[in-house]
């Protein structure tokens, strides 16, 4: 059996689980506890607190990154795989993330170019749902 560090674990296994990009990300801000830092039974319980936080703060930054990277038609895309595996419309979905923002960064920097820009895809998201439901009502 070959041993995987924290890191590896969290990308290979727990974020591998979870469809889109998204919804990694909602999934590791889900993680965060009010306190700051992580919280995540089993990592911790496999490679102890101190190395799961660091893992899980290391994989949240770069699904940041990754998500910040992304081209919006891409995001779009996702957004409906990432809503339909939670079983939520992609505008609520959307919407939730909007209302848990301070947990999808993995740091305390609101207002960081990153938090920025991270804002203006969820918004730009959000609008481009609330777009496509009112055209499918007036095409219905």
């Amino acid at each position: 059996m070959t041993l995987k560090s924290a890191l590896q674990d969290v990308r290979e296994t727990t974020l591998a689980a979870v469809s889109g990009l998204l919804g990694k990300l909602a999934y590791l801000a889900s993680l965060r506890k009010k306190q700051g830092g992580y919280q995540h039974w089993g990592m911790s319980l496999v490679h102890g607190e101190e190395s799961s936080e660091r893992a899980l703060r290391t994989a949240h930054a770069e699904v940041v990154a990754r998500v910040l990277r992304e081209p919006i038609g891409a995001l779009v895309d996702d957004l409906q795989e990432s809503s339909q595996d939670g079983g939520l419309s992609p505008a609520v979905y959307v919407e939730e993330m909007r209302g848990r923002f301070d947990d999808l960064l993995p740091d305390e920097r609101k207002g960081s170019p990153a938090a920025c820009h991270l804002n203006s895809v969820l918004v730009a998201l959000s609008t481009l749902e609330k777009s496509r439901a009112r055209a499918t009502r007036s095409t219905s």
